[in-house]
């Protein structure tokens, strides 16, 4: 697995690194935490197919699993990679704004 495979997966995989920035969750915690940060709420299959990719590609390492739950955590490549991705989407953002601002109306 690729990281350019990684960007095409849509904003799942930015959705996930980005509420494992901020330290290990497992399933159910990060589906509440990026319903709580985006708005956007994750079907259990989606999140474990946008898992088990992420940790393919070396972004994300499954921890023991504590009872039933089973805790994941972003690698410092998974780190690096979200980096690049909001710095590449802030830019975006930016020019965006800035032309939308100056756009005739």
């Amino acid at each position: 697995m690729t990281r350019d495979a990684i960007r095409g997966s849509s904003d799942r995989s930015i959705l996930i690194l980005t509420s494992l920035a901020d330290g290990p969750k497992h399933g159910y915690a990060l589906i509440k935490d990026i319903e709580d940060f985006a708005g956007v709420k994750l079907g259990a299959g989606t999140l474990y197919g946008a898992l088990a990719t992420l940790e393919k590609a070396g972004l994300v390492e499954a921890l023991p699993a504590d009872d039933r739950r089973h805790p994941y955590q972003i690698t410092a490549d998974g780190r690096q990679h979200l980096r690049v991705r909001l710095s590449e989407a802030a830019r975006i953002a930016d020019v965006g704004l800035r032309r939308i601002a100056t756009a005739p109306t």
